[in-house]
C-alpha cells in the first residue's frame, strides 16, 4: 500500500479524529477511521491502527473498542474534560464581566477543541445566553500578566487609572500617574481587582484592573510588607461591599431568622450567630463602612438592623434622610 504524503502526522490526526469524533454517546468504526485518516492524505491497514491506538492510550488517550454485531466500534473514553466541567468554564467564561466579548469567543473555540463535534453543539447552545455587560478594555490580558510580574519581581507599579465622563468616554482620573505596591489580584462582583498599599497614605488600596491602563513595572521595591504578611483577600474582600473603601468597622446586626442563609453567603460561616428571642438571631461582622454598605441592609427590607456602634448606626439613619429627601 502506497503511503500518504502526511504519514509522520499519523498519530496526531488520529488523535484528532477520535476526540472530535467520538465520546460516550458517538462511535466510530474501523472503516471510518480509516477513510476519515484519507481525508489527510495518511494510508493504514487496520493492523496499525490497532497498534496506533495503544500507542494513544501510552500518551494519555483511552480508546475504548466494543462489539456491535460483526464490527467494532471505538470511541474515547476518561477525556481530560468531562463535557459538566467544559460547561462550566464556558458559562463561567461568559458571564464573566472583566472578559470581553471576543476575548470570550476566541477562549470558547479553545475550549470547544476539547470537545468532540457534538459535545461542542452543547457548548454553542451555552454561549447563547449572552448578553451579559462585558468590558471593553481587550489589554485587561496584558494588565494581569504585567501585575503578576511585577509582584513575582517584588516591585512597584505605576499606572493611569480611568473614569468615565459624560460621553462616555474613559479618561485619566487625574494627570499623575498612580504609585502602588501590588500584592494581590482579586475577584468580587464578576469584577477584577488589583489589592496594593499606598506608601504615602499608610493603608490598603484597590483598583479595577480593567480600568487600568499604561501599567509600568518600577525598580522600586515593594512596600506594606508587614501589613500584608497577615493579609486575607477573602475576608477583604468580603468586608468591601462592592470592593467600595471605608473605614473596617466591626458591627453588631440583628437579623430574622430568615436570613441566615444572606449572612453567611456574604460574610461566611466563621461568624459567631446567638439566638435573639425566637425569631431574631444576632452577630457581629467586619465590614468597610460605605453608602454601598448602608443601600445593601436597605435592600433587606427591614430584615436586617444595625445595633452598633452608634456611629454607624447614625450614618445610616442619615443615609436613609438623604434618600428620602432626594425622592421627596
Amino acid at each position: 500500500m502506497p503511503k500518504g504524503s502526511n504519514q509522520k502526522l499519523k498519530l496526531y490526526h488520529l488523535s484528532r479524529i477520535m476526540l472530535e469524533l467520538t465520546d460516550e454517546d458517538h462511535y466510530i468504526t474501523m472503516a471510518q477511521i480509516l477513510e476519515e485518516l484519507a481525508r489527510y492524505d495518511v494510508t493504514a491497514d487496520r493492523k496499525s491502527i490497532y497498534d496506533d491506538l495503544a500507542a494513544l492510550e501510552h500518551l494519555g488517550l483511552e480508546v475504548k473498542g466494543e462489539a456491535v454485531g460483526r464490527s467494532y466500534h471505538y470511541h474515547v473514553v476518561n477525556k481530560q474534560f468531562e463535557l459538566a466541567e467544559l460547561k462550566l468554564l464556558v458559562d463561567a467564561i461568559q458571564s464573566s464581566k472583566f472578559i470581553t466579548e471576543r476575548k470570550s469567543h476566541e477562549l470558547i473555540r479553545k475550549i470547544e477543541q476539547f470537545a468532540s463535534r457534538y459535545e461542542a453543539q452543547q457548548l454553542n447552545r451555552q454561549v447563547m445566553v449572552a448578553g451579559r455587560v462585558k468590558t471593553m478594555n481587550e489589554k485587561i490580558y496584558y494588565n494581569v500578566d504585567a501585575i503578576h510580574a511585577a509582584i513575582n519581581d517584588n516591585k512597584q507599579i505605576s499606572f493611569e487609572y480611568m473614569n468615565w465622563n459624560m460621553k462616555k468616554e474613559l479618561v485619566p482620573r487625574r494627570e499623575e500617574p498612580y504609585v502602588t505596591s501590588p500584592w494581590a489580584l482579586a475577584w468580587d462582583d464578576e469584577n477584577y481587582y488589583l489589592i496594593g498599599y499606598n506608601a504615602n497614605h499608610q493603608m490598603i488600596n484597590h483598583y479595577r484592573v480593567d480600568k487600568m491602563r499604561r501599567i509600568k513595572v518600577l525598580n522600586e521595591k515593594r512596600e506594606g510588607r508587614a501589613v500584608f504578611r497577615e493579609f486575607n483577600p477573602a475576608k477583604y474582600a468580603k468586608s468591601s461591599f462592592g470592593m467600595f473603601g471605608g473605614e473596617v468597622t466591626d458591627v453588631k446586626l440583628r437579623c430574622e431568622n430568615s436570613m441566615i442563609g444572606v449572612i453567611l453567603d456574604r460574610f461566611g460561616k466563621d461568624i459567631m450567630i446567638r439566638p435573639d428571642g425566637k425569631d431574631h438571631f444576632i452577630t457581629n461582622v467586619e465590614v468597610s463602612v460605605s453608602d454601598q454598605f448602608f443601600g445593601w441592609v436597605f435592600a433587606l427590607g427591614g430584615m436586617v438592623q444595625i445595633l452598633s456602634p452608634a456611629d454607624v448606626v447614625k450614618k445610616m439613619k442619615e443615609t436613609v434622610r438623604r434618600v428620602q429627601t432626594a425622592h421627596a
